[in-house]
């Protein structure tokens, strides 16, 4: 048994193709299959059902599957390690980040850190707050960045900092502020199921479901709710890191809420803390050193639950 044959078990498990697993494995098909075939026999164990398709661990090759990636982060972290005790921070960082930031927060960061810390291979995947915890405690992820508290004993949190919330009406309000009970629900454009910013903005208007008429859109990007309430009439809230990339005519939408002002926490997020901390810190620190001092720390604001 050695570790290439753990790293060829869990990719035949998350691609559950043995091509496609060898193909990312970067080994030929035959060989991937022959390596995992000598350790079912040194274990005396089917691992994997070939009979069905895609195929599928057997009930002990999941065990024993999982004990592969507890086994295999073991090597990554003494390995890191000895990384971390040579000097500049290097190594890979896989790192989540969910879709409501990342168009607005990663152009901010990304020119400098790569600049600053040439040795870390920074990966950055889009995915849902969900996604990226359970990835996380699965070893698939090294961190998040995402929107906080989540409540969760087995994750760790750093804050970055706060972005107000904003409505992004049709039509210029006359008020100076706006109130959450100033928005009819049957006007409001929302994100689809399954992002956490959707279920800030139920929470902050005390709704318990969106409510429209005669068109309903599963929207998936902020940038699309913009562009509905330009074309289509309503109203959208918009994150403080989007309000502060438009123009002079996008700004005249814009509408603040009354103080205490809503916003939303940015953290970033680790299962082993431990585990990569100086690259983790040192992402920390590049993405704080991108944002305006003035939302890193805040008096007087309304965190609004996820």
């Amino acid at each position: 048994m050695n570790f290439q044959q753990l790293s060829y078990l869990v990719a035949v498990d998350e691609y559950r193709h043995f091509a496609q697993a060898a193909e990312a494995c970067h080994v030929s098909q035959p060989t991937l299959s022959m390596m995992i075939r000598k350790l079912e026999e040194e274990l005396e164990t089917q691992i994997f059902d070939r009979s069905r398709q895609p195929v599928v661990p057997t009930e002990l090759g999941e065990t024993l599957i999982a004990q592969a990636r507890v086994i295999l982060r073991e090597q990554q972290a003494m390995t890191d390690m000895a990384q971390q005790g040579r000097g500049k921070p290097q190594g890979p960082l896989s790192v989540g980040i969910i879709p409501t930031l990342a168009p607005y927060l990663v152009p901010r960061f990304i020119k400098e850190f790569l600049s600053r810390y040439p040795r870390i291979n920074l990966k950055l995947t889009e995915l849902r707050t969900e996604e990226i915890v359970i990835k996380l405690k699965q070893g698939k992820l090294d961190a998040g960045i995402l929107v906080t508290p989540l409540d969760d004993k087995g994750i760790y949190e750093e804050h970055l900092f706060y972005e107000e919330l904003y409505a992004y009406t049709s039509d210029p309000l006359q008020k100076a502020y706006i109130l959450p009970e100033d928005i009819d629900p049957k006007e409001l454009w929302l994100l689809e199921e399954g992002h956490c910013f959707r279920s800030q903005i139920m929470n902050l208007c005390a709704l318990q479901r969106q409510v429209r008429n005669q068109f309903s859109y599963q929207a998936g990007s902020i940038e699309t709710l913009k562009r509905l309430v330009e074309q289509q009439q309503g109203i959208t809230i918009l994150p403080e890191l989007c309000v502060r990339e438009m123009g002079d005519i996008e700004s005249l939408r814009i509408k603040p809420f009354k103080a205490p002002a809503p916003v939303r926490q940015v953290s970033l997020i680790t299962h082993r803390p431990g585990l990569k901390a100086r690259l983790t810190q040192a992402l920390a620190q590049t993405i704080q050193g991108s944002i305006p001092k003035e939302m890193q720390e805040r008096d007087g604001v309304h965190v609004v639950d996820l």
